[in-house]
């Protein structure tokens, strides 16, 4: 297994069902027999699940893209079943840096965590993206945590898995592939009128249907999951194009830099890659439409600075906490100082205060 330094790279844990070695082998003997050992465990035409896409690229390069549900349990066995198969060189996620910190959280504590809204974290979504963004960002926290409760299952199970089985294949690196989560949410507030921002947070505020494993297992129907994103796109196409199109954009582009030809160990030959992805079904016919497209990504990693409504409302809402956690000091010294009245050694010392001296 090998392990890539850059920012957008996590390298996954070591498994113990890697293969053993004979004494005595050297560093190149022992990569020799790991390279075979891949070489052996890949499938020339494996069998995968309805839910992978093949893409190639101009090289001979191999991309399995794996549409998942993000609270599936099939859909992580889809992953399990496509990465023992074809034994990657590379495992693309549909993850940033934001949000890598759910790959190594068991599943108890992200779903405690999903749940547990509090004023913190409040505080620390409005510090990293803004009070527009940050407040959307705990409403979106806010649905899933509707749907951690329904389902009781934690989030990006599917992405976990990946981690997983990536440690277990020889040489095989683990890349974060998906757009910064604040770039997303700034280019989605910037991209909202102020009525649309206020039926977006009115909808998702009050959201309470309730939904089933068997609604998620829907998510990865191409046809039902297109019929939604055409009623999204009609209430609010602009943040279609910045939550989902872009992203699709961005997470082709991470996928086709990950797809190019690999150094064989043995002999330095390189060799066309062999690239999974693990992405939301949603991204899988974006990426496809754009797989063969000159991308801009520039373009799309632009954040515009923030307005003079936005500094208004985040005064404004510095302001109210202010005054809020001044409120609360006025109240608790009123409280502290009936509480300090009633003591007999404090009314005593009083009593004196008030004896005039002989």
């Amino acid at each position: 297994m090998e392990q890539d330094n850059s920012e957008d790279d996590v390298g996954p844990p070591e498994d113990d069902t890697q293969p053993s070695f004979p004494h005595g082998l050297s560093d190149s003997e022992a990569v020799e027999v790991l390279w075979q050992v891949r070489a052996q465990r890949r499938q020339a035409e494996p069998d995968l699940p309805d839910t992978v896409t093949c893409l190639t690229t101009p090289e001979g390069c191999i991309v399995y893209l794996v549409g998942t549900a993000h609270f599936s349990d099939s859909s992580k066995k889809d992953v399990a079943t496509t990465i023992r198969a074809v034994q990657p060189d590379v495992v693309v996620v549909e993850l940033c840096q934001y949000r890598v910190s759910m790959l190594k959280m068991d599943e108890k504590t992200l779903l405690k965590e999903a749940k547990d809204i509090n004023f913190e974290k409040v505080q620390q979504a409005i510090k990293q993206n803004g009070v527009m963004s940050g407040l959307m960002q705990i409403l979106l926290l806010k649905v899933s945590a509707h749907i951690t409760e329904q389902l009781g299952m934690a989030p990006g199970g599917e992405f976990r898995e990946a981690f997983k089985e990536a440690g277990k294949v020889p040489f095989c690196k683990f890349h974060l592939g998906d757009r910064p989560i604040p770039v997303t949410f700034k280019r989605a507030i910037a991209a909202l009128s102020l009525w649309q921002k206020a039926r977006l947070a009115w909808g998702l505020c009050f959201l309470s249907d309730p939904i089933s494993k068997e609604d998620v297992e829907k998510c990865k129907q191409k046809d039902l999951l297109e019929q939604t994103m055409s009623e999204m796109i009609g209430e609010f196409p602009a943040l279609h194009r910045t939550i989902v199109a872009e992203r699709d954009i961005y997470l082709t582009h991470t996928l086709r830099q990950a797809a190019r030809c690999v150094e064989a160990p043995t002999n330095a030959e390189k060799v066309p890659a062999v690239v999974v992805g693990v992405v939301g079904m949603g991204h899988v016919p974006g990426i496809e439409r754009n797989w063969d497209k000159e991308l801009n990504i520039h373009e799309i990693m632009s954040v515009a600075p923030p307005s003079r409504f936005g500094w208004v409302l985040r005064s404004a809402f510095k302001g109210g906490m202010w005054g809020l956690l001044g409120y609360a000091c006025f109240r608790a010294s009123k409280r502290v100082g009936r509480a300090l009245l009633s003591l007999p050694s404090v009314q005593s010392l009083l009593e004196n205060m008030r004896t005039p001296a002989v």
